[in-house]
C-alpha cells in the first residue's frame, strides 16, 4: 500500500476545547475516552455528504452517531457495553424540545415516588456507600421506572448527574469520571453538607435544561440504527458511505471500572463485564480487526471511506504499534480498500490510559478508501 504520513491542516484546530460549542447533548454523560465532537465532524464533513450513511460499530457515548444525524446523515451504531448503548440511544432519541423533556421527567419522577421504598440491603454495599439512603432511593426507583418505560434518555440524564462533588450531584463527595469516594479529601465532620441527602427532582430538571442548552436540531427516528451486542457478531448493512470507528485498546482503557457505578443502575447483572475481552489479547485484536475490515469491504460503497482510529500502546517501556497491526490486517482481509492517508494527532491526558503503563499518547487516524471491487 502506498500510505504516506502528514499532518492534516484539520489537526491544530482539534487540539481546541469544543464543550463550549458543541452540542450539549454530547455532554449527556460523562464517558471516557470519547472522540471529540469536533474531530467527528470534521471527518464526517470531509469524508461524506448529506443523506449519506455513516457508521461506527465502536460507537461508545455515541458522538459519531449524534454529529451525523445533526449534519444530515443517517447513521448505524454498535456497542457491547450496555452504557454506552444506552448513552447512544439516548442522545439520538432525545425529546426534541425541552418542554417536552421537562414533562416528560415529572410524570417518570412522579410514578417513581408511587414505587415501595427499595430493600437497601439487596444493593451492594459498594453501590450504598456513594449515596445519602433518601437519595439512593429515589435514584433506584427512578431507574426502574425508566427502564421499564424504555426511557433511555432520561435515564442517561439521571447518569449524568450520579457521582460528583458538587451539589448539583447525587453522591457523596466523589470523583466524576471513575467512581471513587473522596471522603478523605472532604471528611465528613468538616464537610457535612456535602454529606446530607439530595434530592432528585431538582437537580434533574436542572440537567434537563443543560442539556437542551444548545439543541437545535431534531432527530427522526428513521435516521439512525443501533444495535447492542458484539461487534463481530453483527452484520453491518450495505451502502456505507463512511465507517469511522475507534476500536477498544488492548487494554489501554477499563471501560467497566470507569463506569462500574453507572453501569449497576442500568445493568445490574453485567456490571462488571462492560468490557469486550476479545480485544484485551493481541491475538484477539487481530481478529476483531479482521472481521471489521472484511465487514467493511463488503458494506462500504464504491469510493467509500473506512477511518480507523487507534493508538499505539506503551507499556513498560515496550511499544506496541496497534496501527500497524490494522494496517497489515487491511492489507490481507480488505485489498479493495487502499490506505489513503495517516493523521496523527495527540490525546490530552483526559482520554489516556491509566494502569500500570504510561499508555497511549498518540492516535493515528488511518484512512482507507474503498477504490475497487
Amino acid at each position: 500500500m502506498n500510505a504516506h504520513s502528514e499532518l492534516s491542516n484539520l489537526v491544530p484546530t482539534w487540539e481546541k476545547s469544543c464543550t463550549s460549542t458543541e452540542s450539549t447533548l454530547h455532554q449527556l454523560s460523562p464517558y471516557i475516552g470519547k472522540l471529540k465532537s469536533s474531530i467527528a465532524h470534521d471527518l464526517i464533513q470531509n469524508y461524506s455528504a448529506p443523506g449519506d450513511l455513516v457508521a461506527d460499530v465502536f460507537a461508545g457515548s455515541g458522538t459519531v452517531l449524534l454529529e451525523a444525524v445533526k449534519m444530515g446523515r443517517r447513521a448505524f451504531g454498535v456497542d457491547s457495553s450496555p452504557y454506552a448503548a444506552l448513552l447512544s440511544r439516548a442522545k439520538l432519541s432525545a425529546p426534541n424540545t425541552l418542554d417536552e423533556a421537562l414533562i416528560r421527567a415529572k410524570k417518570r419522577l412522579e410514578a417513581a415516588a408511587l414505587r415501595p421504598v427499595p430493600d437497601r440491603r439487596r444493593i451492594p454495599e459498594w453501590v450504598r456507600n456513594f449515596f445519602h439512603p433518601n437519595t439512593l432511593s429515589e435514584v433506584v426507583n427512578f431507574s426502574k421506572e425508566c427502564k421499564e418505560q424504555g426511557d433511555d434518555f432520561l435515564l442517561a440524564c439521571m447518569l449524568g448527574i450520579l457521582h460528583h462533588q458538587r451539589p448539583g450531584f447525587l453522591s457523596f463527595p466523589s470523583s466524576h469520571l471513575t467512581p471513587y469516594l473522596r471522603d478523605k479529601k472532604f471528611p465528613r465532620d468538616e464537610f457535612p453538607l456535602l454529606y446530607q441527602y439530595r434530592e432528585l427532582a431538582p437537580r434533574l430538571l436542572a440537567k434537563i435544561e443543560r442539556t437542551y442548552k444548545r439543541k437545535d436540531f431534531v432527530v427522526s427516528r428513521e435516521s439512525y440504527t443501533f444495535v447492542e451486542g458484539l461487534t463481530e457478531n453483527v452484520p453491518f448493512p450495505t451502502g456505507i458511505s463512511c465507517l469511522i470507528t475507534s476500536p477498544p485498546y488492548m487494554n489501554a482503557l477499563d471501560y467497566g471500572r470507569d463506569n462500574r457505578l453507572r453501569l449497576w443502575f442500568v445493568d445490574k447483572a453485567n456490571a462488571e463485564l462492560i468490557d469486550n475481552a476479545q480485544s484485551q489479547q493481541r491475538d484477539g485484536f487481530e481478529s476483531l480487526m479482521a472481521t471489521v475490515a472484511m465487514q467493511a469491504t463488503k458494506s462500504l460503497v464504491h469510493n467509500g471511506y473506512c477511518i480507523v482510529i487507534v493508538g499505539d500502546q506503551i507499556k513498560r517501556n515496550s511499544k506496541y504499534p496497534l496501527s500497524s497491526v490494522v494496517q497489515n490486517t487491511f492489507a490481507e482481509h480488505a485489498p479493495s480498500l487502499n490506505l489513503t492517508q495517516i493523521i496523527v494527532n495527540s490525546i490530552p491526558d483526559i482520554r489516556r490510559a491509566r494502569r500500570d503503563h504510561r499508555g497511549v499518547r498518540t492516535e493515528n487516524f488511518l484512512i482507507f478508501k474503498k477504490e475497487y471491487a
